[in-house]
């Protein structure tokens, strides 16, 4: 079961200026920022130093819709006009792998599905009519 479906906008280094200006803009209530310098320490996969400060993650409230939003990471690549990526957020793993595959039939992988530090089960797709997709787990505290 699809839990909901969140806009998901990926900015390319000032996501912390695009946080303010929502907040102010759309009267948005900020509920959680991450920046990549939060991440667990992965020795194989060291954060630069220049890249720490920038947003992994963050979460607005603007009425009843979540609006998520981080940056690329530097050398990701990034267009803009193409940074709107829609989140689908499952409650369970079996049910992500399977619109995950759905999706990427015809389209490209961009992330394979697997587990992270935030969920047993997310992967990035863009589905066969160029559309960008987030399929992410929730798990439940």
């Amino acid at each position: 079961m699809v839990v909901r479906m969140n806009p998901y906008l990926v900015m390319d280094g000032n996501a912390k200026e695009a946080i303010a200006f929502y907040e102010t803009a759309l009267a948005a209530k900020v509920i959680t920022v991450q920046t990549f310098g939060e991440m667990p320490d992965d020795p194989n996969h060291p954060i630069p130093d220049g890249v720490k400060d920038r947003i992994l993650h963050g979460l607005l409230k603007v009425g009843e819709t979540d609006l998520m939003l981080s940056d690329t990471f530097p050398g990701m690549p990034y267009q803009t006009g193409n940074q709107v990526n829609i989140t689908i957020v499952m409650n369970t793993a079996d049910r992500s792998k399977q619109i995950f595959d759905a999706l990427a039939e015809g389209g490209k992988v961009n992330m394979p599905l697997q587990e992270t530090f935030w969920s047993p089960a997310y992967g990035q797709v863009t589905d066969k009519f160029g559309v960008p997709w987030q399929i992410t787990t929730e798990v439940n505290a």
